[in-house]
């Protein structure tokens, strides 16, 4: 479960997100209706978007700060896989909505005007974006919020679609060739397409359990590093995350003669070490398993008395092994 002080840092950086934001669509609009411009035209309605997707991540974080209840014995943190498949197809739906007045606007023909003024004033949105989204790039990697990290991309996002505008703008202004003003709002649209399609795969991942494979060969080299003689062998490792929180479970095999205690209490030690690579937000879950004779060539238990076989050497775990069935069956 999130720690009180993490949850308010989340609550505080999204509520400063929507106020910058809103700022920020205000001073885009402005700037749209005094140059008629598609290519800015196009970076406002993304901050429109980008506005509804605020609000829906601070709905999100509020909600999945909750502890778990009866009805949720998990928690509620898959909420922010949700909120950031939610963001991602509405900046897909600004990306169409851009590309078609893009089209319309090459159809029917816009009469640009005060260009100077537009791209200053989406210059100072562009630099205030860029801030906003690395601070909440970076309060979400240290709350662990997926939420903050999907925002502050979006915010990027914006802040590089704003680059292309201003870049896009500069040429029109200089030589008068005003078809590229559409054609650059077309341009930042296939930009945005491409990042809300990418939040939408995180989402999807992230609602349907995948693995993180990094994590996963984090949590084998933990083991590795800390292994002792009665740690036998793993398998069948799975991880998921909800929110801040990761599960783990998996199968360790130790001595079959140990009593049910000995076994506990050195089932807490492995926990305890994954749970320490996980800055405490982790629950574990660990099978036992008996160790059976053909375990006797890799175990490393020196004073075992019911060795079938000699130690021919152990080989470190990997991922692959962790993942899989028992090797000795």
């Amino acid at each position: 479960m999130s720690r009180p002080h993490e949850i308010r840092q989340r609550k505080k950086a999204i509520s400063i997100a929507l106020f910058v934001g809103s700022l920020m669509l205000v001073a885009k609009i402005g700037a749209y209706f005094l140059t008629s411009s598609a290519a800015i035209l196009s970076d406002a309605l993304e901050s429109v978007v980008h506005i509804f997707a605020t609000s829906i991540a601070f709905y999100s974080i509020i909600v999945s700060s909750r502890p778990p209840d009866r009805d949720h014995p998990y928690g509620h943190g898959k909420v922010e896989f949700f909120s950031a498949g939610l963001e991602g197809m509405l900046i897909i739906i600004a990306a169409i909505v851009i590309m078609f007045e893009a089209v319309r606007g090459m159809i029917v023909g816009r009469e640009l005007q005060n260009l100077d003024w537009g791209m200053y004033i989406i210059a100072g949105a562009s630099a205030v974006n860029l801030v906003l989204g690395l601070y909440l790039v970076r309060m979400g990697k240290k709350t662990d919020s997926l939420t903050l990290i999907a925002d502050g991309k979006h915010v990027l996002t914006d802040f590089y679609t704003s680059g292309g505008v201003i870049a896009g703008l500069l040429i029109v202004y200089v030589t008068g060739w005003e078809v590229l003003d559409p054609l650059v709002a077309i341009a930042v649209a296939l930009n945005i397409l491409y990042s809300g399609g990418k939040l939408i795969r995180e989402s999807v991942g992230g609602l349907m359990n995948e693995s993180d494979t990094q994590l996963l060969a984090d949590m084998v080299d933990r083991l590795n590093e800390q292994k002792r003689e009665p740690w036998i062998d793993i398998h069948q490792l799975r991880s998921w995350r909800s929110g801040d929180k990761h599960y783990i479970d998996f199968h360790l095999t130790m001595p079959y003669y140990w009593d049910v205690k000995t076994s506990h209490d050195e089932q807490l030690i492995v926990a305890e070490s994954l749970k320490d690579l996980m800055d405490g937000k982790a629950e574990v879950l660990i099978h036992i398993d008996p160790c059976e004779p053909s375990c006797c060539k890799f175990c490393q238990m020196s004073d075992c008395h019911v060795r079938k076989e000699e130690f021919k050497g152990w080989t470190p775990w990997t991922v692959e092994h962790a993942m899989g069935p028992p090797g000795y069956k």
